[in-house]
């Protein structure tokens, strides 16, 4: 049984339909509500967080779950360069994991990556500056990994909640930004 915060976000929806086939990584799933979506679409998704009745929620047909804790002490990043041709991220910040998914994502792939930004403290948790990121922080992560930006939003949204939030959908250097279609 999936809860009410099982609706895919809608930048994620939007831009998960660009991404190429093949397989995506649905990293923090959570209860798996981009899992899901990302299946639907037809990719073979492997997603992955640290917490197991987590997992057990996400899982089902088209899905593969792993439990990993990335954050933890010596933790090494367990994808091969160039695996995945999606990777989507929501409501997850881990520095250290930037570089790590620049390098996992095919030369042809979509990076789906959307979290709570500075200023979102005025409007509950997360609101420790560790958790959010700084003003254009994700266009700076694209730049610095030679990722192209196909779109970016830095804003306050309403829904599921109130928030400050960051989204980035970018794309790896043999992506044809000319084939992404905008009006999805």
């Amino acid at each position: 049984m999936h809860g009410a915060g099982d609706n895919p976000s809608a930048w994620v929806a939007r831009w998960a339909k660009a991404i190429p086939p093949g397989e995506t990584l649905d990293l923090a799933c959570g209860g798996g509500r981009h899992a899901r979506l990302l299946a639907a679409l037809g990719h073979p998704v492997l997603a992955v967080d640290r917490d197991a009745a987590s997992l057990e929620q996400a899982a089902g047909p088209g899905i593969t779950t792993f439990q990993y804790d990335l954050e933890e002490e010596g933790a090494a990043w367990p994808f091969a360069p160039g695996r995945f041709t999606g990777i989507v991220v929501t409501n997850y910040l881990h520095r250290p994991l930037f570089a790590h998914l620049a390098g996992a994502l095919a030369p042809n792939g979509i990076l789906v990556y959307e979290t709570f930004a500075l200023g979102n403290e005025r409007f509950g948790k997360p609101s420790n500056p560790a958790f959010l990121l700084a003003s254009g922080e994700l266009l700076d992560v694209a730049s610095r990994h030679g990722l192209r930006v196909l779109a970016y939003e830095d804003g306050v949204i309403d829904a599921p909640r109130p928030a400050r939030v960051q989204r980035l959908c970018a794309a790896g250097p043999d992506v044809d930004p000319g084939a992404i279609r905008l009006d999805m």
